[in-house]
């Protein structure tokens, strides 16, 4: 079955809006758990503007699933995974002012980079996956890097998938199966929501994990996190 893993930074987001811990970053992490979620995935930047390195080290020692860490990989960040050692580093380059992730990696112009990144994650015990964009050369590339995932930046797919959805995937299923059959695992995220996420997950049923944010805290407000997470599980069975 496809992992989902529950990226919290929303959360962190609202409790730094008014200062304090309200709600609870720590809590809302372990609830996401109890509640069905495979993973937890933070994305913090130099900023912290949402998720707080603190709330990395908070974290990583209380939660029993997958611990995903995605951003950027400067220093402040490889330094941070390298002391917390999540079981899954995602590679994002993500700029500085970026509100969210907008791309995937050029892997071509960035290989020897990602490859030296790729490599010293991996020695720490630490499996890696690199963001890329659902074109086939970036793909080719990032394996080359030696990476042990990718994951694929869903935005487009999101956008047109109301307008044409055989369309709006097919680029992704390419991707992903070429990706497969170079011997990565699979992994996507960005904008996928509870209108689109079954049927992607139809299209590439050997993806090993989405992770998803925005949408599913969006739609907790309205169902509750608990009846929310086992709305987004049932979209991934098979």
């Amino acid at each position: 079955m496809i992992r989902l893993s529950v990226n919290i930074n929303k959360i962190a987001t609202i409790r730094n809006s008014r200062g304090g811990n309200m709600p609870n970053v720590l809590d809302a992490a372990l609830n996401c758990e109890r509640f069905g979620a495979q993973g937890i995935t933070v994305h913090p930047r130099p900023d912290e503007r949402h998720i707080r390195y603190s709330d990395v080290h908070e974290i990583r020692p209380k939660i029993t699933t997958e611990f995903n860490i995605e951003g950027n990989p400067n220093k402040l960040f490889i330094d941070l995974v390298l002391a917390v050692k999540p079981e899954q580093v995602t590679l994002v380059p993500d700029a500085h002012n970026a509100i969210t992730s907008n791309h995937g990696w050029n892997t071509i112009n960035n290989v020897l980079f990602l490859s030296e990144m790729v490599k010293e994650f991996q020695l720490n015990g630490i499996r890696t996956s690199i963001f890329v964009d659902a074109d086939l050369q970036m793909v080719e590339y990032a394996a080359k890097t030696g990476t042990n995932r990718i994951e694929l930046y869903t935005e487009p797919f999101a956008t047109n998938f109301p307008i044409h959805k055989e369309k709006a995937v097919e680029a992704f299923v390419k991707a992903a199966t070429l990706g497969k059959s170079m011997g990565l695992d699979i992994n996507a995220g960005h904008d996928l929501n509870l209108q689109n996420l079954k049927y992607f997950a139809q299209q590439i049923p050997f993806l090993a994990e989405v992770s998803i944010g925005h949408a599913l805290i969006s739609d907790a407000l309205y169902m509750g996190l608990e009846k929310t997470i086992n709305l987004y599980l049932e979209q991934l069975k098979p």
